[in-house]
């Protein structure tokens, strides 16, 4: 009798179980289909120019946006037939820096064509064309901006896999700065990736939120129009998507000499990522340096299966200058 009688109290356990997990990922749904967009539409990839290089093309083009209008990007393509690797690549947003764009990474991306490596390197709504920037601290293009670009890095995972030569299994992300909230964010919606390197970037909203520097901001704006605007971007919040990344890898890179996510902070926020991940901090400002650099790349050579690169041809790309606030 008592044997039967544990027999029902584990099914019923298992049914809770159960029921509890299918409200978990009912949840999951409810916050991934902010992020949905039409993959059945045309992607109307244009070519404006092209570089040639000994290794790779460097090709200008633009696709359409989900959310309108044409994301500019580069396409970078190794030399041969493939199955090749590909990078996506965001950009930090540092506001004076001339590489304040799809720039930023060029140089790397054309090294990494020499792994076998296409790279994807994209301008963000703010550096294109006709953006115009806000003064206003509550201008809720801050969100929708990023939410657009969250959807166009997806659309472009649908360019990259269009063109037939590129391994689906060897998807990476990296982005620096205001992208790695992005790729945060991607790394709990889109399982196409299979690692992501996140630069010097907020993995939380809720812990950047408890930041003596957001309590002042709070004030100064009124707390009750900017807690309004939270609760109703609150699923932009790329902690809810980092903490369900597995089984995709994160690389978490941090620069010691920051001002406001200072090595105790970026603790913080690295412990929000799921495994498995790897975390590394760096004696360098927010445009990180040439170790991180070496990193990043041995990362990527690691997770991607590349060709590995000599120490002189990885050394020989160019420092990212970081312009004076």
């Amino acid at each position: 009798m008592r044997t039967i009688t544990c027999a029902v109290q584990t099914i019923l356990v298992i049914g809770i179980l159960l029921l509890a997990a299918s409200a978990l990922f009912a949840q999951a749904d409810e916050l991934v289909r902010h992020f949905d967009y039409d993959q059945r539409a045309p992607l109307n990839v244009r070519q404006i120019g092209v570089q040639h290089h000994e290794h790779g093309d460097v090709y200008d083009i633009t696709y359409d946006s989900p959310k309108g209008g044409v994301v500019p990007a580069y396409l970078v393509v190794p030399k041969g037939r493939g199955p090749f690797a590909a990078v996506i690549w965001g950009h930090w947003y540092w506001d004076n820096s001339s590489m304040r764009n799809r720039r930023q990474f060029l140089d790397e991306a054309v090294v990494l064509a020499q792994a076998g490596v296409v790279s994807l390197l994209t301008d963000g709504p703010v550096a294109r064309p006709g953006h115009v920037d806000s003064k206003d601290p509550l201008d809720e293009r801050v969100a929708t901006d990023f939410l657009q670009q969250v959807i166009d890095m997806r659309r472009g995972v649908d360019v990259l896999l269009a063109r037939g030569n590129i391994d689906p299994k060897r998807i990476a992300f990296v982005g620096h700065s205001y992208n790695a909230g992005v790729g945060a964010l991607l790394s709990g919606v889109d399982r196409r990736f299979k690692c992501f390197v996140l630069m010097a970037g907020l993995m939380s909203d809720e812990i950047s939120q408890q930041a003596t520097e957001f309590q002042e901001f709070r004030q100064k704006v009124g707390p009750a129009k900017l807690d309004a605007l939270i609760a109703k971007y609150s699923y932009l919040d790329q902690g809810k998507y980092v903490s369900h990344a597995a089984p995709a890898v994160v690389f978490l890179q941090f620069a010691n000499q920051e001002k406001s996510l200072t090595p105790e902070r970026a603790r913080q926020h690295a412990a929000v990522v799921s495994e498995p991940k790897q975390v590394k901090f760096y004696d360098a400002p927010h445009a990180l340096n040439a170790e991180a650099r070496r990193d990043r790349i041995a990362f990527l050579t690691e997770q991607l299966k590349l060709k590995p690169l000599s120490a002189a041809l990885v050394a020989s790309i160019p420092n990212l200058y970081q312009p004076p606030e």
